[in-house]
C-alpha cells in the first residue's frame, strides 16, 4: 500500500487545501494520471500519481488544509505496508518500496518544522482502519478551539467545556462563545475565511511597506504615439494571434529604460549588508484573476523581441487567469507592472512587490486637451494622455536615479521612434 504525502510546493509554504479530488476509491490510476487538485497560498496545484494501482482511502476530505509530509491518500499498488489507521496524524516515515524518484510526491516527506494552524485533531489509535471522517464529538476534558476563541471565552467568563460545539471538525466556534455568553449578536454579513491569495496579498503588501522605503513619482504625458503604434501592430501578420495592447510597450520601455539606469535593477539584502545586482530584468505583471492578484514573471524580459514579450504577455496572464501558476511562475522577479487604467483609474501609489527595487502603475488613457507645438503655432488639440507611477525603495535608489527611470519611460512612450536611441 503507497502512501502518498502531501508534496513541498515550495517558495516556503507548509501547508495547502483540498480542493478537488478527480479521483474516488477504487478508481484505478497509472503513473502521471491526476489526483487531486489542492490550493496553496498562491496557486492551484494539480498533483499527478507517482505509481500505478487501485485508490484505497481518500485521508483529507475537501476543504482541509493538509501540512506538507502529511498522508493524503492511499493507493494498492502491490508493494507492501499496512493501511493508516483514521483519524490520520503525520508519522516518522516507515521503510517501504521507493516510487520513481522523479515524479512529485514519491515517498514520505520529512514534517515541517511549521505546522498548519489547523491541523486534524488527534485521536486515540484504533485497531482496524476506518473511513476517515471530521470528529463531531471529543474526548472529556479536551476542547477543539482556536487560541483567540480560548481567550475570548476567558475574556467573557464561559467554560469551553460547557459549550455545544457546532464549528468545523467539532470545534468551538466565535459563534458558540458568544451565544453561552448571552450575547445578542448583531448581523453583520457572511463572514470569509482570510486564505490563500487574499491572504498571500496581504501578508505580501504589509511586509513590503516594513521593508521597504516607498516613494513615487508621477508624470502625465500624451501617448498618442503609443496608441498610434499599438493600432499599427494590430495589423501586422506577426502580432495576428496576439492580443497587443498599450501594456506591450510599456513592459517593452521599462525594459530598455532599465538598461540606461541599471542600478534600479537590484535588490536590498538588510541580513548580508549588500545590495544585490540583477543580470536580467525579470518583469512581474500584475494580473486581477477571479482569485486575486497575482504578479507571474516574465524572466529575462529584456532579451525578448517586441513578439515574443507580447506573446509572453499573453500566455502568464492567461495561465494566471486559469489559477493554474506555478510557484516557480511568480517568483524572482525584479521589477513590476501593475495595470490599474484598465478600471478607469488615473494613477496610484503601487506597492513594491516582494524583493523588488520598484513598480510602475499604468494608469488610464484617455483623450484629453493637450498643448501642443510652441510659440505661434502652440495650440490645444485632444490628444490620448496618460498618468505613469513610479514607487520604488529610497534605500537602493536616489531621487535622481527614480526619476531618470521615469523620465526615460516617458519619454519612449511619448515618442516610440526614440527606442532606436536606447
Amino acid at each position: 500500500m503507497f502512501r502518498f504525502n502531501l508534496p513541498d510546493p515550495g517558495e516556503g509554504l507548509v501547508e495547502a487545501e483540498i480542493v478537488n479530488w478527480l479521483v474516488a476509491e477504487g478508481d484505478e490510476v497509472r503513473i502521471n494520471d491526476i489526483l487531486v487538485e489542492i490550493e496553496t497560498a498562491k496557486s492551484l496545484v494539480e498533483l499527478p500519481s507517482p505509481v500505478s494501482g487501485t485508490i484505497g482511502r481518500l485521508l483529507a476530505p475537501v476543504g482541509q488544509t493538509v501540512a506538507v509530509g502529511s498522508p493524503i491518500i492511499e493507493i494498492d499498488d502491490g508493494s507492501p505496508g499496512e493501511p493508516l489507521p483514521a483519524p490520520v496524524v503525520p508519522q516518522a516515515a516507515e521503510p517501504e518500496e521507493a516510487p520513481p524518484a522523479n515524479l512529485v510526491g514519491s515517498g514520505p516527506i520529512p514534517e515541517p518544522a511549521t505546522r498548519c494552524r489547523n491541523p486534524s485533531p488527534v485521536a486515540a489509535p484504533v485497531t482496524a482502519p476506518a473511513p476517515v471522517q471530521r470528529p463531531t464529538t471529543t474526548p472529556v476534558g479536551k476542547v477543539l478551539a482556536k487560541p483567540l476563541v480560548r481567550r475570548l471565552a476567558r475574556d467573557l467568563g464561559v467554560a469551553l467545556q460547557s459549550i455545544r460545539p457546532t464549528g468545523p471538525g467539532g470545534s468551538v466556534s466565535r459563534a458558540d462563545v458568544e451565544a453561552a455568553a448571552g450575547m445578542n449578536r448583531v448581523d453583520d454579513g457572511a463572514r470569509v475565511p482570510i486564505r490563500g491569495v487574499r491572504k498571500a496579498t496581504a501578508e505580501a503588501v504589509a511586509g513590503s511597506v516594513g521593508k521597504h522605503v516607498h516613494v513615487t513619482e508621477f508624470n502625465t504625458l500624451d501617448v498618442s504615439a503609443t496608441m498610434a503604434l499599438v493600432a499599427t501592430l494590430k495589423q501586422r501578420r506577426e502580432f495576428r494571434d496576439l492580443h497587443v495592447s498599450p501594456l506591450l510597450l510599456h513592459a517593452k520601455a521599462v525594459c530598455l529604460a532599465m538598461a540606461r539606469q541599471p542600478d534600479l535593477n537590484a535588490s536590498w539584502d538588510a541580513r548580508a549588508g549588500e545590495i544585490v545586482h540583477h543580470d536580467h530584468v525579470n518583469l512581474g505583471i500584475a494580473a486581477a484573476t477571479p482569485r486575486g492578484l497575482l504578479v507571474p514573471v516574465i524572466r529575462e524580459a529584456e532579451t525578448l523581441s517586441l513578439v515574443e514579450l507580447c506573446r509572453a504577455i499573453n500566455e502568464i496572464v492567461a495561465v494566471a487567469k486559469a489559477g493554474k501558476l506555478q510557484p516557480a511562475d511568480y517568483s524572482g522577479g525584479t521589477f513590476s507592472i501593475t495595470n490599474v487604467g484598465v478600471f478607469g483609474i488615473d494613477s496610484g501609489t503601487p506597492i513594491i512587490n516582494g524583493d523588488e527595487s520598484g513598480i510602475l502603475a499604468m494608469g488610464a488613457i484617455k483623450r484629453r486637451p493637450w498643448v501642443v507645438g510652441t510659440g505661434d503655432d502652440e495650440r490645444i488639440e485632444p490628444r490620448w494622455v496618460t498618468t505613469l507611477a513610479l514607487s520604488f525603495d529610497h534605500q537602493l535608489i536616489d531621487g535622481e536615479g527614480g526619476s531618470r527611470f521615469l523620465a526615460d519611460i516617458s519619454e519612449i512612450l511619448a515618442s516610440p521612434e526614440l527606442a532606436l536611441l536606447y
